[in-house]
């Protein structure tokens, strides 16, 4: 397995000295005009020149995560989304000439959502939470509603002319369920909340590129014998996202990926043991002392106990990392 680590841009900061401290050589990234204040990454040379600002902090970019472009016109199926699935499959282009040849990608429309973001947790450690309850006292969003076969509509539309482009790029593009997995936050409908769903996303296309990212919190929170669909889909499976949740689709909150009702180590083992070799990273920590929270789920600290933590299980089982 490859265990990686998330990076946000491509601007070196202290992220990415701790990063090589904990002996991980491996970056993904999210490169969007919005973090980078550069052009997208549909233009080759800023593609080009965030791998090379990798490469220079002895870090290779091998993976992007999240969208990577004002995906609205194409995720509501606007005018304008053939433009944007153009630049899209640029995009797609670039990475397979430069190697990046993993894409975490989503269909969620208003991403992954937490209703809130300071939680108590072990000492006093503050992490993300949901409410399906404080989520139905939102608004609306202005373009709602969007019903789930809209949705449905949007998404083949989108996979059935992304994926020749990624496949005759060598990309694969992996799948990431919704989450939280309920069925429609703030008037618009999420479809990915099922292993049902899942599967009939993946009956679309046989292509190799037609993957999965198997975020495990998010799978845990949709009930059910997450490591026999791991088992059903691990030749679909090209990245893997580690984190523990309490609670249920409609009322859970993160914690400490050992402070869990789930076997953590056994699901390591088990992603070893049915012979994974992809990606692999630490996902969702809680925010620590000393820091502030100013990016839930994504400290450095709870960072830094989260890859020693897998890490740890990693040796002591033997399982071989690179």
């Amino acid at each position: 397995m490859k265990l990686s680590f998330l990076l946000f841009g491509d601007t070196p900061d202290f992220r990415w000295t701790l990063v090589r401290q904990m002996g991980l050589k491996y970056a993904v990234a999210k490169l969007s005009p919005a973090i980078t204040g550069k052009d997208g990454i549909w233009n080759y040379d800023v593609l080009e020149r965030a791998k090379e600002t990798f490469g220079e902090n002895c870090l290779e970019l091998v993976a992007l995560e999240g969208d990577q472009m004002d995906m609205t016109n194409i995720k509501l199926g606007r005018t304008g989304r053939d433009g944007d699935i153009e630049r899209y499959c640029r995009m797609l282009e670039n990475m397979g000439r430069l190697g990046i040849n993993v894409l975490c990608y989503n269909f969620m429309q208003t991403g992954w959502f937490r209703t809130a973001r300071d939680v108590r947790e072990r000492g006093g450690a503050l992490v993300t939470g949901f409410s399906a309850e404080a989520a139905s006292r939102l608004p609306d969003k202005p373009y709602a509603p969007i019903r789930r076969e809209e949705v449905w509509e949007n998404y083949e539309y989108f996979i059935s002319r992304v994926l020749p482009v990624a496949e005759s790029c060598g990309v694969k593009m992996c799948l990431h369920p919704d989450d939280p997995p309920v069925p429609s936050i703030e008037g618009v409908d999420r479809i990915f909340v099922s292993f049902e769903a899942i599967e009939r996303a993946m009956s679309l296309s046989d292509s190799p590129s037609h993957c999965l990212t198997f975020c495990q919190g998010t799978y845990f929170t949709m009930g059910g014998d997450v490591s026999a669909f791991f088992r059903k889909w691990k030749h679909r499976v090209g990245f893997v996202h580690l984190r523990d949740i309490v609670g249920c689709a409609s009322d859970f909150h993160e914690t400490f990926h050992d402070n869990g009702p789930h076997d953590i180590p056994g699901m390591i083992r088990m992603y070893a043991e049915e012979g994974f070799d992809g990606l692999i990273r630490s996902d969702h920590v809680p925010t620590m002392a000393g820091e502030a929270n100013d990016s839930p789920s994504y400290s450095m600290n709870g960072s830094l106990f989260g890859i020693g933590y897998i890490k740890g299980i990693m040796d002591a089982f033997k399982i071989r990392t690179e």
